[in-house]
């Protein structure tokens, strides 16, 4: 009797294994740890969570917690976003990345979701992770069966990161897919190969395959990537291209309450470029552009009027 008690525990246990298994391949949208909310969820009108979803655990998602309010004439565009130290977890931007979301978008960032007060860690990252978010936010899209079934604008797509992460956005920048670039605290190394183990191995040429309008954000010349970042700003003749600097190093404001300045920015940027935000587009445009009189900033233009 011992024996056909343990064996029909093993096969219940066996088929409750397998039906979870069948039914986390049928629901895309399975979320494989509790949404947390990061600070307050972010400043914007769609207070943001964050998770790793079951079906791309490499990846942390932050997104609205209500998605109700997209669908047809208003659709979330899509951030991918690389780390620094091209870590495989966004540990160090998580407050940036929760208040960009906020605002309306659908932001992934290589590494599954750090745990609570995380603060180093995760392995290293590869530009192929940006390109794997892309697929699998397009692919959401039309899936009926994923919360973001027809809530997705998979026509405006940014690329982005910070140090290394800002390597592997420039990258992946030359997917036809992608519509803008944020290139933060990083630029391409004079001598390709030069810098850490897993980082890009760019030269400057790469910079001729951009094709999109593109925003440098640099933490002034403390900052170990001004002069990279700078070089390539005056390099890049043929595509819409902005810079700007605040004097707080390779740092930026990403650890910041809903990540600081860079935040309020790359968000005017992303509104901009990705939602056909004229208002928030005034940051960057005219002579002078409403950042030029900023007291923390200093900027540069070119192919923008």
């Amino acid at each position: 009797m011992k024996f056909y008690g343990n064996f029909f525990r093993f096969l219940l246990s066996f088929l409750m294994f397998l039906s979870f298994g069948i039914y986390a391949q049928q629901n895309i949208s399975l979320i494989v740890n509790e949404p947390r909310v990061v600070e307050d969820g972010g400043t914007g009108d769609y207070s943001a969570i964050m998770y790793t979803d079951g079906s791309l655990i490499t990846h942390t998602i932050f997104r609205p917690m209500n998605l109700d309010v997209f669908g047809d004439q208003y659709k979330l565009p899509i951030i991918v976003w690389g780390n620094g130290a091209c870590a495989n977890s966004p540990w160090e931007h998580i407050n940036f990345l929760s208040e960009v979301a906020s605002h309306g978008f659908l932001v992934i960032a290589i590494g599954p979701m750090p745990h609570e007060g995380q603060e180093q860690g995760g392995g290293r990252s590869v530009s192929s992770q940006l390109t794997d978010a892309i697929d699998w936010a397009i692919a959401q899209s039309s899936k009926s069966e994923s919360e973001f079934y027809n809530k997705v604008d998979v026509s405006k797509i940014s690329v982005s990161g910070m140090s290394c992460g800002g390597l592997q956005a420039l990258e992946a920048a030359p997917d036809p897919r992608v519509t803008t670039a944020i290139i933060c605290n990083s630029g391409i190394l004079p001598n390709p190969g030069g810098g850490m183990p897993g980082m890009p191995a760019l030269s400057k040429d790469h910079l001729e395959k951009l094709h999109t309008p593109t925003l440098y954000l640099l933490g002034g010349e403390s900052d170990i990537a001004y002069n990279n970042g700078m070089d390539d700003f005056n390099r890049i003749n043929h595509v819409p291209v902005f810079v700007a600097n605040m004097d707080v190093g390779h740092g930026g404001t990403y650890r910041q309450p809903h990540g600081g300045e860079f935040a309020i920015i790359a968000t005017a940027w992303y509104k901009w470029q990705l939602k056909g935000d004229e208002k928030a587009g005034k940051m960057f445009t005219g002579n002078p552009c409403l950042l030029s009189k900023s007291e923390v900033w200093t900027v540069d233009k070119k192919n923008l009027q």
